[in-house]
């Protein structure tokens, strides 16, 4: 490294949130990027470790989290390289792993900067932040447009189902690689879960777009509003490609089936993101529409889409929010069970979770209640939640029921996994671990083979799906 005491020197700056009076009233982006003298001294704070494990991704525990970097990116090369001055070089190290660095830049839990080795003793090296001052730089000083132009052709055409990170990830790879790629995606804009799953303050969708719009530039095709199994079958899609790579996330939200579930006002948390974002999108970033007004919002689920779904009820208007987990509060330090390099599992506040306190005065979240119930008017509007405090086995506590109003309540439990219609379209019944199926020609990675995860690990699924494809494909010349 090229300054070996800057972790002494410098202590960890993130760049800062606009304060909450101001950021609740639009939907532009929460962060404010450090200034250009202050962000060389954060890469300074990487010093010369010997054994690196921040870009080294592995799963661990039951709860099977990860810690490191899962995409291989060349983390101390880049950090150098910002502490030195020489932007350039370190995006050139950065786009040889990452195709989507202004996506991670922004929405990743950064599990490299927990598997730091500062994290030991301190606090981990700004990674997250570091990344996105590299990739927006380089889009600034128009560096990107150069970079993943394809090789030689090879004459292959291979069809990405879904446009997702690994989806995205794979087209990008593949055509750097030579071969013709085309994207389908069933919804009207691309970019799955990078689009309308993650409101606009977390992810601006001009980024989105633009990323979109330089793989249009570099010879990828996209074409919306097309569901394989629907609008194009399954076969016709294996004779037109010589391979078929299945990215469409896992996309089954977890559902509550507990008594007056079928009431109006309950709604899984992706549909009420999805809308949110296409208000954005059609009224723009300063319009912060007043359709919650007067409606108390319940949230049941915790992790970032539940925070999500606050942060966007506030800024809706919401009367009141309050958020239920159904798991116990976690402790406010790293437990011996959990050391380093492991992800931490201790009690944060979410940047929604913040927002609401601000607004309402008070926490919001319960922990350890469960949910057994909803309660209805008499034209099947929701009115109400019954809840219950549980134990540590989630079993129900007797006599601490409570009732809370209710005129909006958004799920957000998670994913159950992929949709299966699509496999059976395509006759895939086992999925290994080097991403083929028992259909040769189909092949599936990111959430939709591993479950959901991280965007991150949709990347690297992504491009090693793609570098599958090539080697099969490249192998046909040769028969």
């Amino acid at each position: 490294m090229a300054d070996p005491f800057g972790f002494l020197k410098y202590p960890r700056k993130d760049n800062p949130y606009r304060e909450v009076t101001e950021r609740i009233s639009d939907w532009r982006e929460l962060q404010v990027p450090l200034a250009e003298e202050e962000r060389r001294e954060q890469a300074a704070r990487c010093m010369n470790c010997g054994i690196p494990f921040c870009h080294s991704g592995s799963f661990y525990g039951e709860q099977r989290a990860v810690s490191g970097c899962p995409n291989d990116n060349l983390i101390p090369e880049w950090n150098d390289l910002i502490y030195q001055g020489q932007d350039k070089a370190a995006f050139e190290r950065l786009a040889k792993t990452n195709p989507l660095p202004e996506m991670t830049g922004r929405v990743c839990p950064a599990p490299c900067e927990k598997g730091c080795t500062e994290s030991l003793n301190g606090e981990g090296v700004a990674i997250h932040d570091n990344e996105r001052y590299i990739i927006d730089k380089a889009f600034e000083e128009g560096w990107v447009k150069a970079e993943g132009r394809p090789g030689e052709s090879t004459g292959f055409k291979v069809a990405i189902v879904g446009s997702g990170p690994a989806g995205l990830s794979a087209a990008w790879r593949l055509n750097q690689l030579g071969h013709q790629v085309t994207v389908y995606e069933r919804s009207d804009r691309f970019g799955g879960l990078l689009m309308y799953g993650i409101p606009n303050m977390k992810l601006d969708k001009d980024i989105v777009e633009r990323r979109i719009q330089l793989m249009k530039e570099l010879g990828i095709t996209f074409v919306a509003n097309t569901e394989i199994g629907v609008d194009i079958e399954a076969g016709e899609l294996s004779s037109q490609y010589d391979r078929v790579i299945l990215a469409t996330g896992a996309s089954v939200p977890r559902d509550l089936p507990v008594p007056g579930r079928q009431l109006q006002g309950i709604r899984f948390a992706v549909d009420y993101l999805t809308e949110v974002t296409k208000d954005v999108l059609k009224h723009g970033k300063d319009a912060t529409s007043q359709k919650l007004a007067g409606k108390n919002v319940i949230v049941i689920g915790g992790g970032d889409t539940g925070n999500d779904c606050v942060g966007a009820a506030i800024r809706q208007g919401a009367k009141s929010v309050r958020q239920l987990e159904i798991t116990p509060a976690l402790p406010n330090q790293r437990q011996s069970s959990n050391p380093w390099p492991e992800y931490p599992f201790v009690n944060k506040l979410g940047y929604g979770q913040e927002e609401a306190q601000a607004v309402f005065g008070e926490p919001i979240s319960l922990y350890s209640r469960s949910t057994t119930g909803f309660i209805g008017a008499e034209r099947g509007q929701v009115i109400g939640v019954e809840t219950v405090e549980v134990d540590n086995h989630f079993q129900p506590i007797p006599g601490t029921e409570a009732v809370f109003k209710a005129d909006v309540i958004l799920l957000a439990m998670g994913f159950t996994g992929a949709e299966q219609a699509l496999f059976e379209a395509f006759n895939v019944k086992e999925i290994l671990d080097d991403y083929t199926t028992n259909n040769e020609r189909v092949l599936v990675a990111g959430d939709a083979k591993r479950g959901p995860s991280l965007v991150i690990w949709g990347i690297r699924e992504g491009r090693k799906a793609a570098e599958k494809v090539d080697a099969s494909l490249r192998s046909l010349i040769y028969q």
